[in-house]
């Protein structure tokens, strides 16, 4: 397995080494000029140019490629063209925000759509199960700014059980700071617990027609131990496989929500740093979210063979 990992780590160099590639090209060629921005309206050609030579916008295109993978082989992911600071240090100034919002939506997911797709497999054909695929459409065919402003709506203006936007850093508090991320929390997990809901529906129904399962009901046993003890635990591979890909999901999904709720997050930043044309903090954000991703995947792989000792890596 250590074998495994290592070739799995290895791997991730070419990947996010293409993934660098197509996002420098592709900011190359998307329309607009950062020196214009930074200038303003009413800057002249020769102040725009100046800045221009300044940032070392000038320059060849495969002379700023190298350049930037030169910093990049030393962990220097550049500095911003606004701000002026280092990129690792306005990711590390942002990721608290989308780390806690990330893992308060999976856990909010999980908790909820396990238990309904269970349920929903156990009692199939049933109204229950009717209703938790209604639930499933409707979670999924509902955009998430809409779901975010009804909530906000609702929740923050009509109940003032939450703050409408802002986010409070756990330092002041785990209670105060989850309860200004729950709206954030819901918008998101309504979407992911839709996705996590129907898969754990369809592998439990699979599951549930085995024979050992028809052999643990016939001894008697009470209807919960077989579900959890027998059916859920078989039929955990494909739900570690989607809970896997919803964490990575979720990190392009915290762009929107957190436009939405004003979280000062790793989205936020990354719609700011696209608005601006910050060419270095769009790539070094995409790196952090492709790595997370590779991470991410390598993690539910490993994870396998805790559900299923037949699976050797």
């Amino acid at each position: 397995m250590v074998g495994y990992v290592a070739r799995r780590i290895l791997a991730t160099i070419p990947v996010l080494g293409l993934v660098a590639v197509f996002v420098f090209f592709l900011l190359q060629l998307t329309p607009g000029d950062p020196a214009v921005v930074i200038a303003g309206d009413y800057a002249t050609t020769q102040q725009v140019e100046a800045i221009r030579q300044q940032l070392g916008l000038n320059r060849p295109m495969l002379e700023q490629l190298f350049s930037w993978f030169g910093r990049l082989a030393q962990g220097d992911l550049g500095t911003s063209i606004f701000s002026r600071l280092p990129v690792t240090s306005l990711i590390a100034q942002r990721i608290e925000p989308t780390l806690v919002l990330t893992l308060y939506t999976v856990v909010l997911s999980i908790a909820f759509a396990l238990p309904l797709g269970v349920l929903a497999a156990y009692r199939a054909g049933s109204w229950i199960d009717r209703a938790v695929m209604g639930f499933a459409v409707l979670g999924f065919s509902t955009p998430v700014f809409v779901i975010g402003f009804l909530l906000v709506y609702v929740f923050a203006l009509g109940l003032e059980w939450f703050p409408t936007q802002g986010y409070v850093p756990l330092a002041q508090g785990l209670f105060d700071s989850l309860r200004s991320l729950t709206l954030p929390a819901i918008t998101l997990a309504l979407l992911y617990a839709a996705l996590l809901a129907r898969v754990t529906r369809a592998s439990m129904l699979e599951v549930l027609a085995e024979d050992y399962v028809r052999t643990a009901h016939a001894k008697g046993l009470a209807p919960q131990p077989v579900l959890v003890g027998h059916a859920l635990k078989n039929a955990a591979v494909p739900i570690v496989t989607v809970v896997g890909v919803g964490i990575a999901a979720l990190l392009g999904g915290v762009v929107v929500t957190e436009t939405v709720f004003n979280i000062p997050g790793l989205g936020r930043l990354t719609a700011d740093a696209i608005m601006r044309r910050d060419y270095p903090v769009v790539q070094g954000l995409i790196l952090l979210f492709a790595a997370v991703y590779v991470v991410v995947n390598l993690l539910v792989d490993l994870s396998y063979m805790l559900f299923d000792p037949r699976i050797r890596l």
